[in-house]
């Protein structure tokens, strides 16, 4: 733990050091004016995706310094590649509360390629759990050609959102998001076999992808992916003192988000997140106690596959913001584990800071945050066709009776761990989590998570 804070700090450094600024000199209140770029290498690890290669970065415009530690502007980007899923992906978005006066405007573009992709099933902790063995046998195994939870799907996103005044603390908020999906069996490059220049591939025809598609729980017209066109339209009530990592204040939202094109639907979403500074007056700066509760569910048609694992958001902290695990929701579980029509979930943390700094005449602060994670399927996807599904006598690689329980559903959710933060300039926070999930059909084992952000 040691080595990764030195060498985080090495790699902020030379980050901080591309700074560009048209700035005075800084005030007593160490204020920041001009432009800031915050560039780092997206080396990492993850179980789902394995090592992760190329760069990812901020860039923030403070102007003359008097909204910060707000900037005027803020750009953010990644290019990157993970060995594991052969996952690429590329994104570029643009958050803006002084673009336009009086509106916030959040747009982004986004482009993700999975060879790879894991497909568990419907509903959580309902599907595989009567697997024989653990469910990791069936799971990108470099020694045989089994794969069944593999499948390969490509996106594009195109989102903009805006929000405007009401009242001092309260916005209406209003946005369109684009999507185009490619959905199909996996594209692997092939593994090099053990003592052999050959290679081995996975097997396309034994997957669950496939089997769902037999026994009609993947339909005709959503297998090969699809479009849609979200509008999304409700109400933000933010009292944050600072955006990125708040010490005190409220963020709430509620809204109504739908697809207009092609298979219809309309979901509900609530967040309401809670920051309360401890006043316990250490040096670095007073402990915060954060937690956010969520809902989010279909209440009128059905979400088609390739839409199921999205999660809506107003305000995007985070590149992917999608499925029920991993970073996003739950962390300790796989990531898009549970699929489901409709999701409740909480998070709580303790945010310590540990210490705090300047360096490269850039602000620095280290802080940790122990977190509970917990959350419950309000909604089942598809839960008759997979009970129908269940009397067919169709030739599948596993029989359903394995890989499904509906008694399951409704079952409790819940994680825990703990993350260490380091930021710079308040703003531009590296964050690294790890968590264990202690309901045993979801536990994955110890999940590391390492990205940007707080995840709330």
């Amino acid at each position: 733990m040691k080595r990764l804070i030195l060498t985080a700090l090495a790699v902020f450094a030379v980050g901080a050091s591309l700074q560009v600024s048209a700035q005075e000199k800084e005030k007593e209140k160490e204020m920041k004016t001009g432009w800031s770029f915050g560039i780092l290498p997206t080396a990492t690890y993850s179980v789902d995706n394995g090592f992760q290669a190329g760069a990812f970065g901020d860039v923030y415009y403070y102007g003359d310094g008097s909204t910060y530690p707000d900037p005027l502007h803020k750009i953010s980007w990644e290019a990157s590649y993970f060995t594991h899923s052969q996952r690429s992906r590329f994104y570029l978005a643009y958050d803006s509360k002084y673009l336009i006066p009086g509106m916030r405007l959040n747009a982004s573009a986004t482009y993700v390629n999975d060879p790879l992709y894991s497909f568990w099933g419907y509903n959580g902790g309902a599907s595989l759990a009567n697997l024989p063995q653990p469910y990791d046998t069936y799971w990108t195994n470099k020694t045989t050609d089994i794969n069944y939870f593999g499948m390969s799907r490509q996106m594009l996103r195109i989102l903009a959102n805006v929000q405007g005044r009401i009242t001092d603390h309260l916005n209406w908020a209003a946005g369109v998001n684009f999507w185009n999906w490619t959905l199909g069996d996996m594209r692997d490059t092939g593994y090099p076999k053990e003592g052999s220049k050959d290679k081995f591939y996975y097997n396309k025809d034994n997957t669950l992808y496939r089997d769902y598609q037999k026994l009609g729980l993947i339909k005709d017209n959503e297998k090969n992916g699809g479009t849609a066109l979200e509008l999304n339209a409700g109400l933000v009530f933010d009292t944050r003192d600072i955006e990125a990592a708040p010490n005190r204040g409220i963020w709430a939202e509620a809204y109504l988000n739908g697809n207009v094109i092609n298979q219809r639907y309309l979901k509900a979403c609530v967040y309401f997140r809670h920051y309360i500074d401890i006043p316990i007056h250490i040096p670095a700066g007073d402990p915060v106690f954060a937690y956010r509760l969520a809902w989010q569910q279909t209440i009128a048609g059905e979400t088609p596959l390739y839409m199921i694992q999205n999660n809506p958001l107003l305000v995007q902290r985070n590149m992917i913001s999608e499925g029920f695990g991993s970073s996003n929701t739950i962390r300790g579980l796989r990531e898009n584990r549970i699929l489901a029509e409709g999701f409740a979930w909480a998070n709580t943390e303790l945010r310590v800071k540990i210490v705090n700094f300047k360096l490269f005449n850039q602000f620095f602060y280290i802080a940790v945050n122990p977190f509970f994670d917990a959350g419950i399927i309000t909604k089942a996807y598809r839960a008759a066709e997979l009970e129908k599904a269940k009397t067919l006598t169709v030739d599948t690689y596993m029989p359903l009776s394995q890989l499904y329980d509906s008694s399951k559903v409704g079952d409790f959710v819940y994680s825990a761990g703990a993350g260490l933060k380091i930021a710079m300039n308040q703003n531009f926070i590296v964050s690294v989590e790890l968590a264990k999930c202690f309901y045993k059909p979801l536990d994955a084992g110890l999940w590391l998570g390492i990205g940007i952000n707080y995840q709330f």
